[in-house]
């Protein structure tokens, strides 16, 4: 794995032109992703219309609209966008952890069969940190401050395993030093204080994957972290994914990240998908106004440029959505194309191409397959 995975990769991109990466770019960037597809099995989560708000003084405000995903077993979905847009709030609904006032009003959140919204809480209980596991935003945050590192990862598996606190300890060892911890002996008697970012980080991953869960999701496992530290983490999530076959939905807004780790990719803004598509596709090909934006907006490392392109405006208001397309006031494109209607009525996630899904007027105005060509397709704004 390279050392500077947070530079992201070689984004090419002139002015007006669609965006793409050089092939040369893409061998580089993803070469993992391919070798890996061929491996994927079954759906093991299957996310339909997911809703969840959040009221307020000043009004409801509705953190996800509607989310709809899938990942199969083996599989390392992406979840982009940037910060607000949702992406925390669909992981903490999925596994029913929304702290009030905030509630899960619609949808269908189905693991291996079960739709984990209508379980009752001992069972929901039983299936978190057991076959469903999540890696937390902030390691220091996650863990208990008055509980060493060993009672913590014991804790675990004395629960969900039904093992003997000496053989949980013994377990618990064993995990420190799958993760790379150093001296995981001494670590065990360790509390969380006196670990470093990085060190808590792989404490975490070692708790998430104690019980080899089936799905684990990884809430930006590698914020605040070095780029020696997040290529480590990144490089350790890759090789446990491996060998374990555990599906992973990766949050993050990196997207050197993405590239480098994720067989698919949903594009969140504003509480809803607005892109999903494998990988390479996103890069090379990005259909959504916004996808094309957050890859346009790339700096590009060793070529520097005179303007940098930006998205215009900012992001609408949760708590007062537009009634059609939450991207129409930025877009650029809508302008051009002088497209009324993504002002007044909101669009539905379609296919474009197998496997590619975009929540987009401008590719439905005629019918599903229509696309305007990358020539009249204008780049987002750009500031010197």
């Amino acid at each position: 794995m390279t050392q500077e995975i947070t530079d992201g990769p070689a984004l090419d991109v002139p002015a007006g032109a669609a965006v793409s990466l050089d092939e040369a770019v893409v061998q580089e960037a993803i070469p993992v992703a391919d070798a890996h597809r061929g491996k994927l099995g079954e759906t093991i989560l299957q996310v339909r219309g997911l809703r969840t708000s959040f009221p307020t003084r000043s009004g409801t405000v509705r953190a996800v609209t509607g989310v709809d995903l899938s990942v199969r077993r083996g599989e390392i979905l992406g979840l982009v966008g940037e910060s607000g847009c949702g992406k925390t709030v669909t992981s903490l609904s999925i596994l029913g952890l929304v702290g009030a006032p905030g509630r899960v009003e619609a949808g269908e959140v189905l693991f291996d069969g079960e739709d984990l919204l209508r379980l009752p809480d001992r069972r929901l209980r039983d299936l978190r940190g057991d076959r469903i596991a999540m890696i937390f935003q902030q390691p220091t945050s996650s863990l208990n401050p008055v509980f060493d590192v060993g009672f913590q990862l014991g804790e675990v598996l004395e629960i969900h395993r039904n093992m003997r606190r000496r053989a949980a300890r013994a377990r618990a060892l064993e995990l420190l030093r799958m993760v790379g911890i150093p001296d995981p002996q001494r670590r065990l008697d360790s509390y969380p204080h006196e670990m470093s970012g990085g060190m808590a980080q792989r404490v975490m991953i070692a708790m998430a994957l104690a019980c080899e869960p089936e799905l684990l999701i990884a809430d930006e496992p590698t914020t605040a972290l070095d780029v020696t530290i997040q290529a480590q983490i990144l490089d350790l999530m890759r090789r446990l994914q491996e060998e374990t076959g555990t599906a992973i939905v990766l949050i993050t807004h990196d997207l050197g990240v993405v590239a480098e780790m994720c067989d698919r990719v949903a594009v969140m803004y504003a509480g809803e998908i607005v892109e999903q598509t494998d990988v390479r596709t996103l890069f090379r090909d990005p259909r959504h106004p916004y996808s094309r934006g957050l890859i346009g907006s790339i700096p590009v490392l060793g070529k520097p440029e005179d303007e940098l392109s930006v998205i215009p405006g900012n992001v609408p208001d949760l708590v007062d959505l537009p009634e059609g397309c939450r991207f129409a006031p930025r877009c650029v494109a809508r302008v051009e194309f002088g497209n009324t209607l993504a002002t007044e009525s909101h669009p539905e996630l379609r296919p474009v191409a197998e496997g590619h899904d975009v929540r987009c007027w401008l590719y439905h105005m005629v019918d599903g397959s229509r696309r305007p060509s990358p020539d009249h397709f204008p780049a987002q704004a750009v500031v010197p």
